[in-house]
């Protein structure tokens, strides 16, 4: 019986299915690179498989440690924002816990610009605290500040350019040279810049990034957001310039199996060649409709990094618009409802919007509203903010005249000026 199953005809093709010998022809070239979907990898020989490495990207071991199309996409990214090494994780959050958990230890504290994002806020108020690493808030438009709060225990500083929903631009070169006077390691979460409003590793603009120059030692980005451009990825990246530093780093996220899926990566390589159009596209179009708020009487701030009079345009303009009229600044602003409407009002305003839909992220093609209660995401009201409700706006793709009409009906028909 055992003789007669091994040379069945239907187990035979089954097993001539799983091992046929063919494999395409090598040489095959297209705009789009091909898709390597892997948990396990194959080795020739167990000698083979003793002697692989996979910590400096030189061979394959196993789908989490990297396949072609995750290098490839590391190397992209590298590329845009101009670093050297590259680790992919799940989301953008999980690069932000990533780097946290790479770097720090029980007993060690980091340091939060009080307008971070709020989940990062929230990541060391939990499991970093469990795990005895305290943390503490400073003024991100203060670099005295940061010099004040930064002890013998700090390990990690946190940058934000500009800051998570009320937009301030810090500046960030001076944040992190009293981060290099202090000897601590600073990291930037770089989702709004992207690699095209500034260098992270060449804030200078000398052309000397790496050793000397003045640069983070940390890049956090956001694959979800501009380098997705779709709003149907999940993903994120941290980047690096020091070898030592990015191999701690690795080694963390090879003991936690963070991984991405290859469909996914394959995603973000098909969107990254047009990312800069498309950033360029949304900044447009951000500007266009953070101009017409200027005009309403119902809009008592606007947060918007490129217009004078909002917290930080100035430092925005020393890093971003090194040549006058060109720098860029995302498709994100943020305006402060006057005080005089209720929140009831504001949210009626929001869902009011047709084209505007309501929802979190940013990036895609499709524009976005979300009003916030900014007073119970800070440690106090910043002095800087007038009163009211924030709302923040992420541009898509629309024409800016058809948002502009539509941001002009519903606040006609909900913030009336009697």
């Amino acid at each position: 019986m055992q003789n007669d199953l091994q040379h069945s005809p239907s187990v035979a093709s089954i097993t001539g299915l799983i091992h046929h010998p063919y494999t395409p022809p090598a040489g095959f070239e297209a705009p789009q690179p091909g898709v390597f979907k892997a948990s396990t990898v194959y080795f020739p020989t167990v000698a083979d498989m003793r002697q692989r490495e996979w910590k400096d990207k030189s061979a394959y071991t196993y789908g989490l440690h990297g396949t072609p199309t995750t290098y490839l996409l590391e190397e992209r990214l590298c590329a845009l924002e101009g670093g050297l090494q590259c680790m992919l994780v799940p989301s953008g959050l999980a690069a932000l816990a990533l780097v946290a958990l790479a770097v720090l230890k029980t007993g060690d504290e980091v340091l939060i610009p009080d307008n971070a994002y709020g989940p990062n806020k929230a990541l060391a108020d939990g499991e970093l605290r469990h795990f005895g690493i305290t943390h503490r808030f400073y003024d991100p438009m203060d670099p005295q500040d940061l010099s004040r709060q930064i002890t013998d225990r700090t390990r990690l500083v946190w940058l934000e350019a500009p800051g998570s929903v009320s937009m301030e631009f810090p500046d960030l070169p001076e944040m992190v040279r009293r981060c290099r006077e202090r000897g601590v390691l600073c990291a930037l979460d770089n989702t709004w810049g992207a690699g095209l409003a500034f260098q992270p590793f060449d804030l200078l603009a000398d052309g000397a990034a790496g050793e000397g120059s003045l640069a983070v030692d940390i890049s956090a980005h956001a694959l979800t957001k501009y380098p997705s451009g779709g709003g149907d990825v999940l993903m994120g990246s941290v980047i690096t310039r020091d070898a030592a530093l990015h191999l701690q780093i690795k080694l963390c996220h090879m003991r936690l199996g963070l991984g991405v899926a290859a469909n996914d990566a394959e995603t973000v390589l098909r969107s990254l060649p047009s990312i800069a159009l498309r950033y360029a596209a949304h900044d447009q179009t951000a500007r266009a409709l953070a101009a017409w708020w200027q005009t309403q009487p119902q809009c008592a701030q606007l947060m918007h990094p490129a217009f004078e009079g909002a917290p930080g345009h100035a430092h925005w303009q020393a890093l971003c618009e090194r040549v006058p009229g060109r720098g860029l600044a995302a498709g994100l602003f943020s305006v402060m409802i006057d005080a005089r409407f209720s929140q009831s009002q504001v949210d009626a305003f929001c869902d009011g919007l047709k084209l505007f839909k309501i929802g979190y992220s940013w990036g895609g093609p499709v524009s976005l509203v979300v009003p916030y209660n900014i007073a119970s995401m800070r440690q106090a009201w910043p002095g800087h903010l007038k009163p009211g409700t924030l709302v923040r706006f992420s541009t898509g793709l629309e024409s800016a005249q058809d948002l502009i009409l539509d941001l002009h009906q519903s606040a006609k028909a909900h913030l009336p000026m009697a």
